[in-house]
C-alpha cells in the first residue's frame, strides 16, 4: 500500500540525469518478446538453409552403422575413443552451427533494443530480495499480470497459426503417404517453415506493442517527486540560496576592490547623481585610460566622495558620463571615439594641477 502511494506522488517525467543513472546502472527497457522473435527468425534459417542438408549428413552416417556393425573395430579402449570422436565430430558440424545462429540472433536482439555495457551490480546476490511477503506481492503485482495476458495472447496466437497452417497442409500431408519415403523429411521441413513464418508474422504484433509497453513501464518507474527533482537540482547545481549568497558575495568582494581603485585614478567624470566613472591614465605609457571604477546612483555618490578624499579631479559631463558608463567595463580601455572628450578632460586636470 505504501509502494503504491508512493508511485502516485511520483508524477514527475524523469530527468535526464535519473535516466542516464539507471542506463549506467543496468536498468534498461527490455522487450522478452523480441528474444523470442528472433530465435523464430533463427529457427526458419535453420530449417531453410541447414536443417536438410545436415540431417541428411547425419543420417547417413547412423545408416551406415546400422548396415555395417561388423565393419566397426571395437578391440580395444582406442578404438572406442576413436569411435566415440568420430561421432563426436560429426555431431558437432551438425549443431554447432545451429547453436551459434541461435546465440546470434538472441544477441542481436539485446545489442539492438540497448547499447550493451557491463554492470556487475546486477548479477550480484542481494539478501535482502530474499523476502517471502515481497515475492508473494510481485506475483500478483500488475506487471506479472501483464506478462500473463502477452503469454496467453501469444498462445493463443501460436495455436491459431497453427491449427490454420496444419488444415492448409492436411492435402500436401496425405499426398506424402503415397510418395517416397526419402521425400518425408523435405516435406516436414517445409511444413515447419510455414509453421514457424506464420509464427513469426504474428508475434512481430506482440514485439512492437511489448517494446512501446517495456519503455513506458520503464519511464514510469523511473518518475520523480517534485521534492527528488529539487534535491536533484540541488546535487547538480547547488543550492539556489547558497549560489545567490555566494554571487553577492563577489560582487561586494568586487565593488570593495573597485572601490580601493579609486584613489588610484586620474579623474572622475560624472554627472551630479546618477553616474560615476574613474579613468586612470599613465603619462608615460602608450596605452588609452582604463576605466577601474564605475557605478551609478549610490555607488556613484561612493565614488565622488572617495574622489574628495583622496584629492582626485571630479568633473562633470553629463553625456560623457553616461556613455562611458554604458560602453566600457571595469579594467578595460575606452574605445577609440572617446579619446577626444577624455583627452581634453585629463589636460585640463593637468592644467589645473599645476596652477
Amino acid at each position: 500500500m505504501a509502494d503504491d502511494q508512493d508511485q502516485e506522488s511520483k508524477t514527475e517525467e524523469p530527468s535526464e540525469k535519473k535516466i542516464r543513472d539507471a542506463i549506467e546502472k543496468g536498468n534498461v527497457p527490455v522487450s522478452k518478446e523480441a528474444s523470442v522473435l528472433a530465435s523464430l527468425l533463427a529457427m526458419v534459417l535453420i530449417f531453410s538453409f541447414l536443417a536438410v542438408d545436415r540431417a541428411h549428413s547425419l543420417i547417413n552416417l547412423l545408416v551406415w552403422f546400422i548396415d555395417n556393425p561388423g565393419e566397426i573395430a571395437l578391440n580395444s579402449s582406442a578404438d572406442l575413443t576413436n569411435l566415440l570422436i568420430a561421432v563426436s565430430r560429426q555431431l558437432l558440424i551438425f549443431t554447432l552451427p545451429i547453436v551459434a545462429l541461435l546465440i546470434g540472433f538472441g544477441l542481436a536482439s539485446s545489442f539492438l533494443q540497448n547499447t550493451p555495457r557491463m554492470v556487475l551490480n546486477r548479477i550480484q546476490p542481494k539478501l535482502e530480495k530474499i523476502s517471502i511477503p515481497k515475492g508473494v506481492k510481485r506475483l500478483f503485482s500488475m506487471n506479472n499480470l501483464m506478462e500473463f495476458l502477452k503469454s496467453l495472447f501469444k498462445l493463443v496466437t501460436v495455436a491459431s497459426v497453427a491449427i490454420i497452417v496444419m488444415k492448409s497442409q492436411t492435402a500436401a500431408a496425405l499426398t506424402t503417404m503415397y510418395s517416397d519415403p526419402d521425400m518425408l523429411p523435405v516435406t516436414i521441413v517445409k511444413m515447419a517453415i510455414k509453421l514457424l513464418s506464420g509464427v513469426c508474422i504474428a508475434t512481430i504484433a506482440l514485439v512492437g506493442f511489448d517494446l512501446v509497453l517495456a519503455r513506458f513501464q520503464w519511464r514510469k518507474k523511473l518518475r520523480m517527486t517534485k521534492q527528488e527533482i529539487k534535491d536533484e537540482y540541488k546535487q547538480t547545481e547547488g543550492d539556489p540560496m547558497v549560489k545567490a549568497r555566494q554571487r553577492s558575495l563577489a560582487r561586494d568582494r568586487a565593488r570593495k576592490r573597485m572601490m580601493g581603485n579609486v584613489s588610484e585614478a586620474t579623474v572622475v567624470v560624472a554627472n551630479p547623481t546618477h553616474f560615476a566613472v574613474a579613468l586612470k591614465y599613465d603619462r608615460t605609457g602608450s596605452e588609452a585610460p582604463k576605466v577601474i571604477a564605475k557605478g551609478q546612483d549610490l555607488i556613484a555618490l561612493k565614488i565622488k566622495e572617495l574622489a574628495y578624499l583622496h584629492d582626485v579631479a571630479v568633473i562633470e559631463d553629463k553625456p560623457l558620463a553616461r556613455a562611458l558608463f554604458s560602453a566600457v567595463e571595469v579594467d578595460q580601455f575606452i574605445p577609440p571615439e572617446y579619446y577626444r572628450a577624455v583627452a581634453e578632460i585629463i589636460s585640463y586636470v593637468y592644467m589645473q594641477k599645476k596652477n
